[in-house]
């Protein structure tokens, strides 16, 4: 009889566990689907717009890791090519949101390397603070361009970069008063969409400005150059991270709409040659930036990436020779820690200065020469936060340029599926559905915001250095860490040469 009795209350228990255990799961399911429907519909994460709850686990896993990091994880400071820190930084600045830390630095401040900034006791009071000057860059072209922004938008092209995060740079820079650089893609209606000051480049397959044989098409550099938003023309000698070797678009990436505005087959690889067929020289340098300066009325220069500067040199030897009015309107120097998609390692790792050692070569070259206040120099390389930038206009850059700190912003998460077209953010896939996941006008937000945070934290810190304005800090307001863990101000590590007297130029 209890033994009859016990197997009921068996049965009845095992019923009521089935029955929760049902309900749970019903409830679960019922859960995933809101979940799921939400998170494709919602606009401000790409990662959950294209990956509806699984991605929720990465973010379960980065909570577990401010726990468990120091067991099993790398720290804030260990990743490459940006650590954890550098990227909260970027995405905390893009969303507009505390960028504040508690309990001290994470960052040691005693390796080599590290540059920081030297704080003046008597700082300038608030009201004594200004907005950045306009620079002039072009005097001498028929369409001189003044710019007043010192960060902007780095060469990316569209084809690299799919086309809701062209616009969304585009429509971003354009609020923040930035300029964008094409890239060597040629023009897309992506870049004129959202207004903002275009940067046209032409890189060494000449697209969207190219004949059928690669050469210059002046025709079709003429019609982009009459759009009123392209402001400048930058001839790509290179970039930084495959200098000596011209930029790949894999075919997958290559659909109808970017043939037709590059010039090339649709769904075949497209490899630049490694330098432009009509530039072998300086002087052949020389004639192209002329050509092209007068044929479309815009200040020109070049991008590149320096393994040392004596060509410079000769280059300034030869504007002396041909007049000062010859001379390219601007330098954008590329440091061998540049980004891409698609690059062999060889070079990636291997080849081209950085950016520490070329741009203040750059400078005192042309300081040296006499043509510093006639050349405007733009640098570009691993400069995402405040103090990166900060370092660049201590050292004399004119303008900064950032790639992937935008792509941060657009909500890169390092996924490094750049060369693949399976970026799960949907910023360099030409695949739709993961393009989905990129909501322009959520992005184009992050985009202005990013860049007016960092340019406000460059404030910051120009102020503490007690000028009024970031384009007048100096070498002598930064200082770098030795090897010995002591550091040296940057105007002994680099002091600043003498000019040349006139009569001594050619």
């Amino acid at each position: 009889m209890e033994s009859t009795g016990f197997a009921h209350w068996l049965v009845v228990l095992v019923e009521l566990v089935t029955t929760f255990a049902l309900l749970l799961l019903a409830l679960a399911a019922v859960v995933l689907a809101v979940t799921w429907v939400v998170d494709r519909n919602q606009t401000g994460n790409a990662v959950l717009r294209n990956f509806p709850v699984v991605g929720h686990f990465r973010y379960w896993f980065l909570h577990l890791g401010e726990f468990f990091r120091q067991y099993l994880y790398s720290s804030d400071r260990e990743e490459m090519p940006f650590n954890r820190a550098q990227r909260t930084w970027v995405y905390r600045a893009a969303k507009n949101v505390d960028n504040t830390n508690a309990f001290g630095s994470s960052r040691d401040l005693r390796a080599e390397g590290v540059p920081f900034f030297v704080n003046a006791p008597f700082p300038d009071l608030g009201m004594d603070h200004v907005e950045p000057v306009p620079v002039t860059i072009g005097p001498y072209a028929r369409e001189p361009y003044s710019h007043a922004a010192f960060f902007n938008i780095s060469a990316m092209s569209f084809g690299a970069l799919s086309a809701p995060a062209v616009r969304a740079l585009s429509r971003g820079a354009a609020k923040a008063g930035i300029w964008m650089d094409t890239g060597e893609g040629g023009l897309a209606p992506y870049h004129l969409e959202g207004g903002c000051d275009i940067v046209f480049e032409i890189g060494t397959a000449k697209y969207g400005v190219r004949t059928p044989e690669g050469r210059l098409d002046d025709d079709k550099l003429l019609a982009i150059c009459a759009h009123p938003q392209v402001k400048m023309v930058s001839i790509k000698l290179g970039q930084g991270a495959k200098p000596g070797m011209g930029g790949l678009l894999p075919g997958a990436k290559v659909t109808a709409e970017i043939a037709a505005i590059r010039g090339i087959p649709v769904g075949q690889d497209s490899q630049s040659p490694n330098r432009h067929l009509d530039i072998g020289n300086v002087s052949q340098l020389m004639d192209s930036i002329g050509h092209i300066r007068e044929l479309t009325g815009k200040p020109v220069g070049f991008k590149a990436v320096l393994g040392g500067v004596e060509w410079i040199g000769e280059l300034c030897d030869e504007v002396y020779r041909r007049g000062i009015e010859s001379a390219p309107d601007f330098i954008i120097v590329d440091g061998s820690e540049g980004g891409t998609g698609a690059a062999p390692q060889t070079l990636m790792e291997g080849v081209g200065l950085p950016l520490h050692e070329a741009l203040p070569a750059l400078l005192d070259m042309l300081i040296v020469k006499g043509l510093r206040q006639r050349i405007k120099v733009v640098c570009s390389g691993k400069c995402i936060t405040a103090y990166d930038v900060a370092w660049a206009l201590s050292i004399g850059a004119d303008f900064v340029n950032s790639a992937r700190g935008f792509m941060l912003a657009l909500g890169c998460i390092q996924s490094l599926q750049c060369n693949r077209n399976t970026c799960p953010t949907g910023i360099t896939t030409q695949n739709p559905k993961l393009q989905r996941g990129l909501v322009v006008s959520d992005k184009s937000e992050r985009v202005y915001h990013y860049a007016k945070n960092l340019m406000h934290e460059v404030g910051i810190i120009a102020h503490s250095c007690g000028v009024s304005e970031p384009r007048q800090l100096k070498r002598s307001h930064c200082r770098v860490v030795g090897d010995d863990g002591l550091s040296i101000p940057l105007e002994k590590l680099f002091p600043y040469p003498q000019a040349a007297p006139p009569a001594e130029h050619p």
